[in-house]
């Protein structure tokens, strides 16, 4: 007994180490694809730039509105460098946000920082992928006055994140053969956002290739290429933005 009470704080680091690697493989996030990790690198006309609670990427030429991106629940920021790379190359500034444990509920705030280191004519959209969508329009709801629109891939608001009286624009995306998704928590979420909001299904989309990170469990396999699942994406947003967001970028 004595024996055990002289090393009895070494059982208890060995349940607590036990503990940890447990939570561990529970929280262990989907790695980036190798098309992510190729996105990462910067070009001639994009500089990537891997900070400390961001990733940034840079057009040489910068346009307005940056775009502010929430990662879904246990995905690394680097598997949305494919979605940050291809909206850089249309002239965007886009900051992927580094989450803690990569779980946006624990990081809701940090598009704040980014907001406040602003240039001077710098605007946001700001937005997410699934649980990084939720957690925006929180954010969005409390600081509707910094931002000039809300995008939702595969997500919705919950009702702490109601953008009914925000007078923001909203976008809405999701794949048809999407599994991970609620459904019909989608479709009650409308009464959350503004009637103006703007809803888009990729036909033959799923969860996973709102990313790069491979398929995630509860998924439908996807009837169209991760390729063209972006593609589509990138063009609904972008036009949505130059129509409704800033509509006299049509006549430029």
């Amino acid at each position: 007994m004595k024996a055990f009470k002289r090393h009895w704080w070494k059982v208890g680091l060995a349940f607590i180490i036990l503990l940890m690697g447990l939570i561990y493989l529970y929280l262990r996030p989907y790695q980036p694809s190798l098309d992510a990790l190729s996105a990462m690198q910067s070009t001639d006309e994009i500089t990537v730039s891997d900070e400390e609670q961001v990733i940034r990427f840079e057009p040489k030429t910068p346009v307005q509105p940056s775009i502010i991106y929430y990662p879904g629940g246990l995905v690394k920021p680097e598997s949305y460098a494919t979605y940050a790379k291809a909206f850089a190359q249309a002239g965007h500034r886009v900051y992927i946000v580094k989450m803690p444990l990569n779980l946006a509920i624990f990081g809701g705030d940090r598009a704040q920082p980014i907001i406040a280191a602003k240039a001077a004519d710098e605007t946001f959209l700001l937005g997410g992928h699934s649980l990084g969508g939720v957690m925006a329009a929180r954010y969005a709801a409390a600081h509707a006055s910094e931002l000039e629109g809300v995008f939702f891939f595969a997500s919705y608001p919950d009702p702490k994140g109601s953008l009914v009286s925000s007078n923001l624009p909203v976008f809405s995306i999701v794949g048809s053969n999407d599994g991970a998704i609620n459904m019909a928590a989608l479709t009650k979420a409308k009464s959350d956002l503004p009637n103006t909001a703007e809803y888009h299904t990729i036909r033959g989309g799923n969860h996973s290739q709102f990313g790069s990170y491979g398929f995630q469990k509860g998924d439908h396999p996807a009837e169209i290429s991760a390729e063209q699942q972006l593609d589509e994406t990138v063009k609904l947003l972008l036009d949505w933005e130059r129509s409704v967001v800033h509509p006299t970028k049509r006549s430029q």
